[in-house]
């Protein structure tokens, strides 16, 4: 069995981190977690702020469906650590959940530092030691892992076994900034590029058109490739965000990858059939403008911009009653490119999936582990990409242990 004279060092002090280092010290281990930021879990605290959605409360079969080409390869470790086990794992850090209106699953407390707090004192019982402002340069000659410490000093460390959790490309003020592809790729790993997920793309605004950033617009379906997601999107100066477009975001961005111009079907009134729009707009026009036509049939200034700005495009018509229903029910919007990365919520690419063994150890790197969001899966938001962080962890792990009491 494991003991405390075997040595384990887990990179990354995000939430898959922090799990793999709870899982191994509660066997024993001697775990060591460095982080390149002053403080755990970054990313995680400021994701929490507006409510730590944890994970969903969908039919299992469901979820795992979320995960599209990756299904294969997590469905075991989900199914291991699914939706219930977190939500027990949070009820013992006296932190209960409840599942909000959309399905979704979030901590009574809502904010993760909570959360945090209780995690940290206890993996701080289980003895787990921190190394904060750690930078992972790799491995030297001798197989000692290297690490870049304050004041210019280099430090390096033996383990009997070594557990990367260093996240992926986004947000990466907060620590999640890729660096380590370089390393894995001079090992000769394959990394896939590291790519926006969950994230906004770029459209060609007018200048009146950017004078709405910042505001939501709702309600609001928009369908691309026939898939059509109804939720609030937002529109920003160079574009449009927001949960309705991150929930089509991978498909999106794989059609731009391809080349294929990419264009957006926003139906402006999705609780509404053409047949009820006609009721509505069954009053003539007469001789008012089109902005006072439609603001009169509750329609908001970024939704009369909206069309008239399709319409100065070419890309509609709203010249009779059926030209404007038509636009409201499928009005065009080109999307250009994803947002850049460090903008996203998180990332696809990343560590190719044969990379690694059935519990999660790299074929190149006896003695390495990976989990989280470094491995080359994606996810919508809803809960699925923190499942999928924990349940990895979990497996990594274990699978950790086992190579451990093998050796």
């Amino acid at each position: 069995m494991p003991s405390s004279s075997q040595k384990i060092i887990i990179i990354g002090a995000g939430p898959t981190g922090l799990m793999a280092a709870e899982v191994l010290a509660q066997k024993g281990c001697a775990v060591a977690v460095y982080e390149q930021m002053a403080s755990p879990a970054r990313k995680f605290l400021m994701a929490g702020r507006g409510g730590l959605n944890l994970t969903h409360s969908e039919a299992l079969n469901n979820f795992l469906r979320r995960y599209g080409a990756a299904q294969s390869v997590l469905e075991p470790v989900i199914r291991a650590f699914p939706p219930e086990a977190l939500r027990r794992w949070c009820e013992d850090l006296k932190q209960p959940t409840f599942i909000g209106t959309s399905g979704r699953v979030f901590p009574k407390a809502l904010k993760a530092s909570p959360l945090l707090r209780a995690w940290l004192q206890r993996l701080a019982t289980l003895g787990v030691a921190f190394h904060t402002r750690r930078r992972w340069k790799g491995w030297d000659s001798e197989g000692a892992l290297v690490f870049e410490a304050p004041f210019g000093k280099t430090e390096k460390v033996k383990a009997d076994a070594v557990l990367l959790a260093l996240g992926g490309a986004s947000w990466p003020k907060l620590g999640s900034d890729g660096s380590w592809t370089a390393i894995l790729k001079n090992e000769d790993i394959t990394v896939n590029t590291l790519r926006p997920a969950n994230g906004g793309f770029e459209v060609a605004w007018s200048s009146h058109l950017k004078k709405f950033e910042g505001q939501p617009l709702k309600p609001v379906a928009i369908t691309f490739n026939g898939h059509t997601v109804q939720a609030e999107a937002m529109i920003t100066a160079k574009g449009i965000e927001g949960g309705a477009v991150y929930s089509l975001s991978s498909a999106i961005r794989t059609a731009l990858e391809s080349g294929v111009p990419v264009v957006l079907s926003l139906d402006l009134r999705p609780g509404m059939s053409p047949e009820q729009l006609r009721v509505k707009f069954a009053r003539p026009r007469g001789r008012q403008s089109l902005s006072t036509y439609l603001k009169a049939r509750g329609f908001s200034k970024l939704g009369i911009a909206l069309l008239q700005e399709a319409a100065h495009r070419g890309e509609t018509k709203l010249d009779t009653t059926d030209d404007i229903i038509r636009a409201i029910k499928n009005l065009p919007l080109p999307v250009t490119k994803p947002f850049p990365i460090a903008r996203a919520i998180s990332s696809a690419g990343g560590i190719a999936l044969g990379e690694i063994n059935a519990q999660f150890m790299l074929n190149k790197k006896p003695g390495v582990f990976v989990a989280g969001e470094m491995l080359d899966w994606e996810a919508p938001t809803g809960g699925y990409l923190l499942q999928a962080c924990f349940s990895t962890a979990q497996a990594a792990a274990k699978g950790l242990l086992q190579h451990l009491e093998v050796a």
